[in-house]
């Protein structure tokens, strides 16, 4: 790396991003928490404050030098592990990435790693073992994440001097996660839910969100990270960041009031459920796009990727697949969304602003490639685990309470143990 000058705007704003980003493993803690029942919010709460314990720490000691390693033979698939091996040297005040502070960039990529194995646990609510869900974490986001986090995000001479193969050969634009985080999630939640089964009484009992104002708050607080999430990406505070911020809102409004829409037409009302939902569909779809389509096109990603997303979620039913809080529908199908749409609006690159079929051909390459990956590894992964120590909990810890069998506590003092066995 050239010896550079840190800017102290750029830290500032990084530092902020970083804050912003962690806000954000809490608020998909309170989302996905207030989707499920009574009996088993604390567990999936925990989930997600899991996957941050475990995923930082093995970024801190492996994790970072995969993801921006130089590329082992110079073959775009994976990181040197070694060579910032317990960030070997860069964990000190003086070392610079770009214009920031490397500790600042670490740690802001790191929460990426974390909030990424995090989103997986929605498509397993109620029903997975909270030790076996650790394993997993640490598993797939040393196989699976870093890996892809390699693959898209690390830049030619940016950390490394060889980096990913989708970031520097194919070509693929990916600002700030799109298939790295949401397809990836998406696609490892699918198979996931898969390996696991449907719940005890899925379709039968009524499953409803135990907390609508709890779902609320955290797609808020999530909005609020994800300025941190898209517009830190720039890595600096300049007119990048500015695009990115503006093209957040925008997607994510328009998503809002599509999934509304399709709510009112299909159901004849408009849900609150179905509000949270489409703003994070909204965030889900901008994330890859948000610095390389003006304002328009973010407003075009949001709309489209919030009726497909609505449409989505019905399929599982279709297909007899128990994806319990809308992964797929929402992170899966979402990322692909914004991720293909760069290829038809993308500024100067697009199908429709006179740049041809080339980006479209890249984004969906590096969008199936990611897809296919995560799939397969988790597939191999998940089975591995229920194989070995299990994945899934008895029936009668589902049926009783998973917050109770799991970590002995219940979410509210009101529902007592010898209520466990109620379907709330």
């Amino acid at each position: 790396m050239e010896e550079v000058v840190i800017n102290s705007g750029d830290t500032a704003w990084m530092l902020i991003s970083t804050g912003l980003v962690t806000l954000m493993i809490p608020g998909l803690a309170l989302f996905y928490g207030g989707m499920v029942r009574v009996k088993s919010v604390l567990n999936m709460m925990m989930m997600s404050f899991g996957a941050l314990a475990i995923v930082f720490v093995l970024w801190i000691i492996v994790g970072f030098s995969i993801a921006f390693g130089d590329s082992l033979g110079g073959s775009g698939i994976v990181g040197d592990p070694t060579q910032f091996l317990f960030l070997n040297g860069l964990d000190n005040a003086s070392a610079a990435i770009g214009t920031i502070p490397a500790a600042v960039f670490i740690a802001f990529q790191g929460i990426f790693a974390a909030i990424t194995v995090a989103l997986i646990s929605g498509s397993i609510a109620d029903r997975a073992k909270f030790g076996s869900w650790m394993v997993f974490a640490a598993i797939w986001s040393t196989l699976v994440y870093f890996p892809v986090a390699h693959w898209v995000f690390a830049f030619d001479d940016f950390v490394a001097k060889t980096g990913g193969w989708i970031a520097n050969d194919l070509g693929a634009l990916d600002f700030a996660g799109g298939t790295a985080v949401h397809i990836n999630a998406g696609a490892a939640g699918l198979a996931l839910a898969i390996i696991l089964g449907k719940r005890v009484g899925w379709r039968k009992e009524a499953m409803r969100p135990h907390s609508l104002p709890l779902v609320m708050l955290g797609a808020a607080l999530l909005w609020f990270g994800w300025f941190g999430f898209n517009a830190g990406s720039a890595v600096a505070s300049n007119g990048t960041a500015g695009l990115a911020l503006l093209n957040t809102i925008g997607a994510t409004v328009a998503a809002l009031l599509a999934w509304l829409l399709v709510e009112k037409l299909r159901d004849g009302h408009a849900t609150s459920l179905g509000a949270a939902s489409g703003v994070v569909a909204g965030l889900v779809a901008i994330t890859p796009a948000c610095a390389a389509v003006d304002a328009s096109g973010a407003l075009i990603i949001g709309a489209l990727a919030g009726v497909l997303c609505a449409l989505s979620v019905g399929l599982k039913f279709k297909l007899g697949i128990d994806d319990s809080l809308d992964v797929v529908a929402v992170h899966l199908v979402g990322g692909i969304v914004g991720t293909v749409m760069i290829g038809f609006v993308g500024v100067d690159v697009g199908l429709f602003n006179g740049g041809g079929s080339e980006q479209l051909i890249k984004q969906i390459i590096g969008a199936g490639a990611v897809l296919g990956y995560s799939f397969i590894a988790t597939l191999i992964i998940g089975y591995a685990i229920d194989k070995t120590i299990g994945l899934r909990v008895s029936k009668e810890v589902e049926v009783e309470g998973i917050d109770l069998k799991q970590h002995a506590e219940s979410a509210y003092e009101m529902y007592s143990s010898s209520r466990g066995g109620s379907s709330l």
